[in-house]
């Protein structure tokens, strides 16, 4: 029996790192749509994700698991959180295309620590000590970036936000993670539609007007969202949470290697003292966790 348990955890292993480690490596895919608007990136992201999820919902889902997610309080929830996620997804197309990959990172990086004090806030949850100097912690990095660029570094706050409200109230709608993101892109791609008709009429439409090569980019868009979401699907079915809690941080770290490393981004020493701040809070958060699971 113990041989059939390892090969389960190896799975989920590489499921994980997959996961991540491909949402770490699409500052890369972003960057080679250069000269294509964030916008439109979006809408395809949208339409694209929504055709691949609901093949990939056909193929798992049961009709119940459907109908379930079908329901109006359900749908209300996704209405909004599809929002949020489209929301994120463009700030963060934007970011990387403007050079700031780097503070991008920063977001994802702050996003679990944002996710504690929302709990806090909104499902009274309480924090030991160890987390409220995480949550101290990151404050202070985040507060030191704001002052280094003379203003709150708003990219990150958004990406942040987004994401740990999206979280928050995906916990209110009893729907696994594909079949959710099905749902909202179905809803989304109404808008999308719209958008990219609008940006067709205004001649601002790069897809079937520039070339065979970023057409084809553009087409992509959609398996570059839904197969790493897969991965992290089956992911965190094989793996403990505190294994997945871990992978997370590979995502940023992939992101903040790309913009220092190869975008080249400025990295001042007060950003580097920010980022140790940053780490710091993760590193008490990732222990505090561990405490609460043993």
């Amino acid at each position: 029996m113990p041989a059939p348990s390892a090969r389960v955890s190896r799975a989920g292993l590489l499921y994980g790192v997959a996961a991540y480690g491909l949402w770490g490596l699409l500052p890369l895919y972003f960057k080679a749509l250069g000269g294509v608007g964030p916008l439109e990136v979006l809408c395809h992201r949208v339409l694209g994700s929504a055709l691949l999820l609901w093949g990939w919902v056909w193929l798992r889902s049961s009709r119940q698991e459907v109908r379930a997610a079908l329901r109006p309080r359900v749908l209300a929830l996704l209405s909004l959180t599809g929002l949020l996620v489209a929301s994120n997804w463009l700030v963060y197309i934007w970011a990387v295309m403007n050079g700031r990959v780097v503070e991008a990172s920063l977001g994802y990086f702050i996003n679990p620590l944002l996710s504690l004090a929302l709990g806090v806030v909104f499902l009274r949850e309480r924090l030991r000590p160890l987390a409220w100097a995480a949550v101290g912690l990151a404050a202070a990095g985040v507060g030191l970036e704001a002052f280094q660029q003379g203003g709150l570094p708003w990219p990150a706050l958004a990406l942040a936000f987004s994401f740990a409200l999206y979280g928050l109230l995906r916990k209110l709608a009893p729907v696994e993670a594909a079949l959710g993101l099905a749902v909202e892109t179905a809803l989304l791609a109404p808008l999308a539609l719209a958008a990219l008709a609008w940006l067709g009429l205004d001649g601002q439409l790069a897809f079937l007007r520039r070339s065979g090569l970023l057409d084809g980019l553009l087409l992509l868009a959609g398996l570059i969202t839904a197969v790493p979401l897969v991965c992290f699907n089956r992911a965190v079915r094989l793996l403990p949470l505190s294994t997945a809690g871990f992978l997370q941080y590979l995502a940023p770290s992939g992101q903040f290697l790309l913009g220092v490393l190869a975008f080249r981004e400025p990295m001042p020493e007060g950003r580097w003292l920010a980022f140790a701040l940053i780490w710091a809070a993760l590193a008490l958060f990732s222990v505090d966790l561990a405490r609460r699971r043993g």
